[in-house]
């Protein structure tokens, strides 16, 4: 259920809500938040490359918390606000996995 879950968070759920909220332009809307899932590139560099009990937050760098202050700044500026949203949403996404993860992972 959680693989389930997380990866409605990642790919399905910004759909909708460009749908919902950027009707217009939705469909590049979606794409850019859908983008940056690049930010995983990250996990790259651990070994191993997926651990299901590791907490992405403030383990990759991308996601770390100061990587997350930067996401949130860049809310401030119009040009890369879509981008920030699609980060937050995305660390928010892998927020909610760790915490799923805190229940069957010792």
């Amino acid at each position: 259920m959680q693989f389930f879950i997380h990866y409605f968070l990642h790919l399905v759920l910004p759909g909708i809500v460009a749908y919902a909220f950027y009707r217009p332009r939705w469909g590049r809307v979606c794409l850019v938040w859908l983008a940056t899932m690049a930010v995983d590139v990250d996990h790259l560099f651990a070994n191993p490359i997926y651990d299901a009990c590791r907490c992405s937050i403030n383990y990759h760098l991308l996601h770390s918390y100061y990587a997350i202050a930067v996401y949130v700044l860049l809310l401030f500026f119009k040009p890369t606000r879509l981008i920030a949203i699609g980060l937050l949403w995305h660390m928010a996404t892998d927020g909610i996995d760790c915490y799923m993860s805190s229940f069957h992972c010792l």
